[in-house]
């Protein structure tokens, strides 16, 4: 990967490679999870703790092999009774219920090993060597492949279901007699043939499940492949997705139905969008709750709460802790943070509002700062229900706004305005007759107040 983060570490659609492989596994309900780590074993095994806190950690010292890291679980863990399902790290786009066939085949058949195959392109796999008859023979790596069976198109996936037993006594007499002196869990399969065990294979539905990553390129394919199963399911569960060569979403986002998701759309994190919600074009989310029937255009909103038939935009930034109560309007160049908004209340223009509560129906005026930050500390400010923010106001917190109180545009409140009452605080205006005609003699606009003027 050429990178300081450990491959499995690097993330698509919101989550590591090694938290998809979780997933995937996870979605067995395992009696035991075991996750073995080698290279930068201290952050892939918090990680991998973050992920599912139940997940035993077996350290592989030294990579020696998929068969030496087997070997390492049982000498860690004991002999697991019942069925043993090996995955992998790398391969993000395995699907749990690709896993749940491979242990219903491998049950079914009484095999002593099931092994997940797949059919197309895979370069660096072992193939899958079958005789006349279309029966199993063996793994063959690639590294170690003639000709005729590089020429197989039938590809070992490395996932398998094993009788746990059978795997606790094969893996035993696993040799490194391979061009990669290395213990291969492939050998495990041909041993156990050997022994007159049945083995069986599943071929994937979706040949691209099997898809390793190993570079930046072959993690961008992965997220464009996984990107696009994630929008066909949202699609066939009833949201319109306009422009889906565009639009990203995360593994953990929720989507209500009737929603309508625009161009250039990301849904990052848990975000969740209700029903009949309209979002983008042009809307980042991440981690944010979307109500019924809002309106979202040109947005960007990081852990904020929004309400039902909320419209926000274009060009709005909501910062954590933001949250916009029902049928409220946020509006152009507007930027909130730590701030309630009430049901029904408007910050329609280039305003910023930190660390407030806008009571209900109360509208804020163009260009209005709440003042929350003293060069040391943050403090709240409070308008009440119904009151009126002049354009251009300035709210020095910590203060109070009644309800229904108004405050004059251009001013700076520093004392709170009691319910009802106008706050004014500007110097009066003073006009200087004929300054230009004095001051500015023979310019445009001394000639334009000549005339007006004379008239």
């Amino acid at each position: 990967m050429k990178s300081r983060t450990p491959k499995v570490l690097h993330t698509l659609a919101g989550r590591s490679l090694l938290g998809h492989a979780i997933a995937a596994a996870g979605d067995l309900e395992p009696r035991q999870l075991v996750v073995v780590v080698g290279h930068a074993k201290d952050q892939v095994s918090a990680a991998a703790v973050a992920a599912a806190p139940e997940a035993a950690i077996v350290v592989q010292e030294h990579q020696l092999g998929t068969g030496h890291a087997m070997r390492m679980v049982i000498e860690s863990r004991g002999v697991m009774p019942g069925t043993v399902v090996v995955t992998y790290g790398d391969m993000p786009l395995l699907r749990g219920r690709t896993l749940s066939e491979l242990v219903g085949r491998h049950a079914q058949a009484g095999n002593a090993v099931t092994v997940l195959t797949a059919r197309g392109e895979f370069p660096g796999f072992g193939r899958i060597v079958r005789d006349a008859g279309g029966a199993f023979l063996r793994i063959v790596e690639e590294c170690d492949a003639c000709e005729a069976e590089r020429a197989i198109d039938e590809f070992n996936s490395g996932c398998y279901a094993f009788d746990g037993a059978l795997l606790a006594d094969a893996i035993k007499r696993v040799t490194t007699s391979n061009s990669q002196h290395e213990e291969y869990l492939t050998d495990v399969v041909e041993i156990l043939r050997g022994d007159g065990h049945p083995v069986g294979t599943l071929i994937a539905a979706d040949p691209a499940e099997i898809m390793g990553v190993n570079d930046r390129v072959q993690l961008a394919q992965a997220r464009r492949a996984l990107n696009d199963r994630i929008l066909t399911d949202w699609m066939l569960a009833g949201v319109t997705i306009t422009d889906p060569a565009s639009t990203w979403v995360d593994a953990a986002v929720t989507i209500g139905m009737d929603a309508e998701i625009g161009p250039q759309v990301q849904l990052a994190g848990a975000t969740v969008i209700g029903e009949g919600a309209r979002i983008g074009p042009g809307c980042l989310l991440e981690d944010t709750t979307v109500g019924e029937d809002a309106v979202l255009l040109h947005a960007v909103c990081r852990q904020a709460q929004v309400g039902p038939r909320v419209t926000i935009g274009p060009f709005a930034y909501l910062r954590p802790g933001a949250s916009i109560a029902a049928d409220a309007h946020i509006g152009t160049y507007v930027e909130l943070k730590k701030a309630h908004v009430g049901p029904g209340a408007k910050v329609p223009h280039l305003s910023y509002v930190g660390d407030a509560t806008i009571g209900s129906g109360s509208n804020i005026g163009a260009g209005t700062i709440f003042a929350n930050y003293d060069g040391a500390a943050k403090h709240h400010t409070e308008v009440g229900e119904n009151a009126f923010i002049g354009s251009n106001t300035v709210l020095v917190a910590p203060v109070e706004i009644g309800d229904g109180a108004y405050t004059a545009a251009g001013s700076a409140i520093t004392e709170n305005v009691t319910a009802g009452d106008l706050g004014v605080a500007r110097g009066r205006q003073h006009n200087s007759d004929g300054w230009v005609l004095r001051n500015r003699a023979g310019s445009r606009s001394a000639e334009a107040a000549k005339r007006t003027r004379s008239e």
